[in-house]
């Protein structure tokens, strides 16, 4: 089995670095949180102070953090990233939703080196993560891929190869675009469908009788009738990854309605909305409310 490095222990990284130690794989974290690095460690993980030590002599190096910002630091740092301590031969491979610009730049940095990287954004949330069912939206060199692909699909239940660096964060923003469009139409109906006097569960249940339905709409449509927003993948999350697709395509007017679904996120971020679940964006539309923007 491999050794790797995983860097970001959050709800995504933290269940995918448990599922490679349960493929086998030995494994050394490192995250910012110490309650995250024991968990880890309670279940075989060793443990490291910085993302040099984590990556130090193994073959696989992977991060999952929030940003652009912290990926440049976590890789690039010149006294404590990982790139200063990975060996030659290495892959590199970022999980993280960052934009393709700074994709590219990491894949410049990286490549100097001697060393491959790979891109690989997940689609799926925890429990998608928590059971090895995610989806990898690869880009890079298909050598590389072929060296990771094992351990990718100890973590998700397919892997799919976008084109080079670059193309694994379009394929996310793509996703993740789509998605929040899907959210805010159907926040927007089920408000419909309440000012209209009617049970909007028995109008959607007939709605998906229809090609128009898919089963996350089902689960969203679940939570936003429910009220369960607990938090999967937070509003202030997809808001992160609409900026970054605004950001790529060049500005508002490129993507005009794009740009109005991340107008109506920042709105549930302005209500002090941003840590719960994506769904909660329906909150914007309960009872009479319209929003206005």
């Amino acid at each position: 089995m491999s050794k790797a490095a995983f860097i970001g222990l959050g709800a995504m990284g933290s269940r995918m670095a448990a599922n490679l130690l349960k493929a086998g794989h030995e494994v050394t974290v490192c995250d910012l949180a110490p309650d995250a690095v024991k968990r880890l460690a309670d279940s075989g993980a060793k443990t490291a102070a910085s993302a040099r030590e984590a990556a130090e002599g193994k073959d696989f190096v992977f991060t999952m953090v929030r940003d652009d910002e912290i990926s440049r630091k976590v890789w690039l740092d010149a006294t404590t990233g990982a790139l200063a301590g990975m060996k030659p031969g290495a892959i590199a491979i970022e999980c993280s939703t960052i934009t393709p610009a700074w994709a590219r730049e990491l894949g410049n940095a990286i490549s100097k080196t001697g060393i491959a990287m790979l891109e690989a954004p997940v689609s799926g949330s925890t429990p998608q993560a928590q059971n090895a069912q995610l989806v990898f939206l690869v880009g890079g060199n298909a050598d590389a891929l072929t060296q990771a692909e094992p351990l990718l699909k100890s973590m998700g239940s397919g892997v799919q190869h976008a084109g080079p660096v670059g193309a694994g964060a379009l394929a996310k923003l793509v996703t993740n675009t789509l998605m929040g469009s899907q959210l805010a139409t159907l926040a927007e109906m089920i408000g419909m469908l309440k000012r209209q006097g009617v049970e909007p569960k028995e109008v959607l249940n007939a709605v998906a009788a229809t090609p128009m339905w898919n089963p996350h709409l089902t689960s969203d449509s679940e939570s936003m009738l429910s009220g369960n927003f607990e938090s999967r993948f937070p509003i202030k999350l997809l808001l992160k990854d609409l900026n970054y697709t605004v950001k790529t395509a060049g500005g508002d007017a490129s993507v005009p309605t794009v740009s109005a679904v991340r107008d109506l996120f920042q709105k549930a971020m302005d209500e002090q909305l941003g840590d719960l679940n994506m769904t909660a964006v329906v909150k914007l539309f309960e009872g009479n409310k319209v929003v206005s923007q």
